[in-house]
């Protein structure tokens, strides 16, 4: 196995994976993963009444601050119940997303935001498989509860 030159634990093959950014193309037709979140956006009623005054497509108008951060947008939906807007977004790291959900929320038309990240089945299984393995043990019950 060749290995790069101060990389010892790089194989020489995954260099092109580490030095591109997330997003971008090793190969033609192959993107590098990049983390998926699904964000929960519940509007105030004032951001309603803007809306319902001046109607807009909001994801077109959020599309080039995700894009700035290096995320995009996967797909989103208007929603009924506790969250107005659902959607599916690409963010190269944790850091983007939070980034993106406090510039949400500090321009005040959002009653609440709310951003979960999401994992293959793939690696929930693997997440499965160390905490198997991770030794961790649950607090002792008291006897006779």
């Amino acid at each position: 196995m060749l290995l790069a030159r101060n990389q010892p634990s790089f194989p020489a093959f995954l260099i092109p994976l580490v030095l591109r950014a997330p997003g971008e193309y090793n190969c033609p037709g192959e993107r590098i993963y990049m983390p998926s979140y699904l964000v929960q956006v519940a509007y105030t009623p004032e951001a309603w009444a803007n809306l319902i005054a001046s109607p807009q497509d909001r994801i077109e108008a959020i599309r080039p601050a995700l894009e700035k951060l290096g995320g995009k947008v996967v797909q989103a939906w208007f929603a009924f119940g506790d969250y107005d807007i659902v959607g599916i977004f690409e963010m190269p790291t944790n850091v983007e997303a939070a980034a993106f959900s406090l510039a949400a929320n500090a321009g005040g038309a959002i009653k609440a935001i709310k951003t979960t990240p999401l994992m293959t089945t793939a690696e929930g299984v693997e997440a499965m498989k160390k905490a198997g393995r991770s030794g961790y043990k649950a607090p002792a019950r008291r006897a006779g509860a």
